[in-house]
């Protein structure tokens, strides 16, 4: 626990996590609680790991003692947001948007404590924008900014030449007004987001400092990229969700394992509430015994267990070590062989009692294409069960070799697997 509030940005600085902010923050972080917003997208049923930037800086700012805010905007969420963007978002329903709030609200629970003196709260921005008509939000806000003012923003500016609608065009002045209302009703003085809301952030401080005469902060984090160039979060499956139904605990496990070496360092302070002298320790690890993957090893059960749950966690951790060879199948709980029917192919054999034959397993299972394939791998020893090289005499599993609820794990050569349920 951060208990100084002028220490908060001194931990998001050696993290990394501090790209931007306003003069004087510091000096308000030091005088004692503040009340600090970040607001979410619901444009999707799920957060992404491209979220976690931002979560993390609220849940460190809690850890600091500040009062977090996480806004979900339903109401900007029926225009979105044009920071990034090179084209229109489709327009959402409202009961779209209020399904995939809801969802996102859930994720955000697994951070934030919302009990205490920094209790966190969820807001929704249609709480407020959703009863503002047209001729109220010109004159009380629309007055206050000029077209010259909003062109300047990167988020406007970036967009001229393909063309932006007044739709989108107003998303700054929307998110303004979120400042400017959670400034009355919670007293909010800080708002964090990515680096791309720069323009919109300080636009909502600017709308405060007119309407209400009083100030308020900002401050960003660095957009997330990686070593090699490609976006982060995104991987030939697509995105990487917090949704377990969307990106199964094991893939997102994997996720994290796979982060280059030139990556981990940084991300493992990103994502992570590991303490400094732990991660610096794993800095030299990754150094020195680069093969062992400490850090990465360390990473993807940190935030696999935050999102999904410890259990969730040592699963995926069981799973990844049997499927990369370090694992033995006899081991495996009912949890991980439940997760691995999820992961590899899997099928049924049905079994008169008396064993299930061996080459119409790996044939039916799809590892081979016809039982001769199977019976010339066997010969040659390259058909396994539950880790155990099988032997050319091999033609029968009885049910004294299977794994709980009657499993059977079976592996071609070195990485090919499928998983079999008998009976």
């Amino acid at each position: 626990m951060v208990s100084d509030h002028k220490q908060v940005l001194d931990e998001l600085a050696w993290r990394g996590l501090l790209h931007q902010y306003t003069e004087g923050l510091g000096v308000s972080l030091a005088a004692g609680p503040v009340t600090v917003y970040c607001g979410f997208d619901p444009s999707a049923r799920s957060l992404h790991v491209g979220n976690l930037i931002p979560v993390m800086g609220l849940v460190h700012l809690q850890r600091g003692g500040h009062r977090p805010i996480a806004l979900v905007g339903a109401g900007t969420g029926m225009i979105g947001d044009p920071s990034g963007k090179r084209t229109e978002r489709l327009l959402m329903t409202p009961e779209m948007v209020e399904d995939n709030a809801a969802r996102i609200h859930s994720q955000l629970e697994r951070f934030l404590d919302f009990t205490g003196p920094a209790a966190a709260r969820m807001r929704n921005n249609a709480e407020w924008l959703l009863p503002l008509t047209a001729i109220g939000f010109m004159r009380d806000v629309g007055k206050h900014f000029t077209i010259n003012y909003m062109m300047q923003k990167e988020s406007v500016k970036s967009r001229l030449e393909e063309g932006i609608s007044y739709t989108e065009f107003s998303y700054m002045l929307l998110q303004a007004y979120d400042y400017l209302e959670l400034h009355r009703r919670e007293g909010c003085t800080l708002q964090v987001g990515g680096s791309d809301q720069w323009g919109n952030i300080t636009a909502g401080m600017e709308l405060i400092r007119k309407v209400v005469g009083a100030d308020a902060h900002a401050l960003t984090y660095p957009l997330v990229a990686t070593a090699s160039g490609t976006k982060f979060g995104k991987t030939e499956a697509g995105a990487v969700w917090l949704d377990a139904e969307l990106t199964s605990p094991y893939k997102f496990f994997q996720f994290w394992i796979n982060v280059d070496d030139r990556d981990v360092g940084k991300f493992i302070r990103y994502f992570t509430l590991l303490p400094r002298k732990t991660i610096e320790a794993l800095d030299r690890e990754t150094s020195e015994q680069p093969e062992r993957r400490a850090a990465q090893y360390a990473l993807a059960q940190e935030v696999t267990a935050r999102v999904h749950g410890e259990e969730a966690a040592r699963v995926a951790t069981e799973v990844s070590a049997l499927l990369f060879g370090k694992g033995d199948p006899k081991s495996l709980s009912a949890k991980a062989l439940e997760a691995l029917a999820e992961e590899v192919p899997f099928t049924r054999v049905p079994s008169d009692g008396s064993g299930v034959d061996v080459l119409e397993m790996f044939t039916i299972s799809k590892l081979v294409a016809s039982k001769g394939a199977a019976r010339r791998l066997l010969e040659q020893g390259g058909l396994y069960i539950n880790g155990d090289r099988l032997s050319a005499d091999d033609r029968v599993v009885g049910r004294e070799r299977m794994l709980p609820g009657g499993h059977l794990l079976l592996r071609k050569g070195a990485r090919e697997y499928a998983l079999v349920k008998v009976g």
